[in-house]
């Protein structure tokens, strides 16, 4: 079997980080049926964008006020005029993709992108629950940061809500915080501040400049980074592991 490990570094103010994330989700079993474990490492991309730009990322991971870095550092893809007009067409693309299309951006993104306290609660998540609830919750939350009406789960009192609501999926079921779990979390976040900035300086280490960066791993110890949703043929040919990739096919003869 051939094995290795995805390592995905995302945070839920990308929308890639969501389309990558179901596009993952969708493939899981089928990866682990080939000895290919996923691990998935939030990060607060706002750090990420600054911190590439070799501007000095420790004051945005410290507060969770809102800082104007638009006129520094590695700015995000719709940020730049040019860049924004192409996300139009390429995020429809990708999200149609993933079975995404009810998705739809935040009226302010940037305010709502300064997820430091919903990073710090999902890393409390992640270190206290087991891992389907890890995982069962980030997707939650990246369903109603990005779903209308928006959820800004940035701020504190909606991201005590949007906990009380988690469900085992985004389509219902259990839920999976009590009133006494919720208040745990939200009173337990502020240590996992050291956390969140480990995890994305970890992802600076590994060369990271947005969102989703993803870190591979094969069955003979090789390593290699890949960005955006776009790369899993590249990484399932680095990993070794059978695919169908694009393929033109000819026109069926009438």
């Amino acid at each position: 079997m051939p094995g290795g490990k995805i390592d995905v570094y995302l945070d839920f103010a990308s929308l890639f980080s969501y389309v990558a994330f179901a596009d993952l989700q969708a493939n899981k079993q089928k990866l682990a049926a080939n000895g290919v474990t996923v691990e998935y490492h939030p990060v607060f991309l706002g750090g990420i964008n600054v911190a590439s730009g070799r501007i000095f990322l420790l004051p945005l991971l410290i507060s969770s006020t809102p800082t104007d870095n638009s006129s520094a550092g590695n700015k995000p893809p719709w940020a730049l005029p040019a860049k924004g007009a192409y996300l139009t067409y390429d995020s429809a693309r990708a999200l149609r993709r993933v079975g995404l299309s009810h998705v739809q951006s935040p009226g302010d993104l940037m305010t709502f992108g300064m997820t430091v306290q919903p990073l710090r609660a999902i890393h409390y998540i992640k270190a206290h629950y087991p891992e389907p609830v890890f995982v069962a919750t980030f997707h939650f939350f990246l369903e109603k940061f990005w779903t209308p009406p928006n959820r800004k789960i940035a701020d504190e009192a909606v991201l005590r809500e949007v906990l009380g609501e988690v469900t085992e999926t985004i389509q219902g079921g259990r839920k999976l915080f009590s009133a006494a779990d919720v208040d745990k979390i939200m009173d337990g976040r502020a240590a996992f501040k050291d956390s969140v900035k480990k995890e994305t300086d970890e992802a600076l280490a590994k060369g990271a400049f947005g969102a989703p960066w993803i870190w591979v791993t094969n069955s003979k110890g090789q390593e290699e980074p890949f960005f955006g949703s776009d790369r899993f043929n590249h990484i399932y040919a680095f990993l070794d592991i059978p695919f169908q990739d694009v393929t033109v096919l000819t026109p069926n003869k009438l």
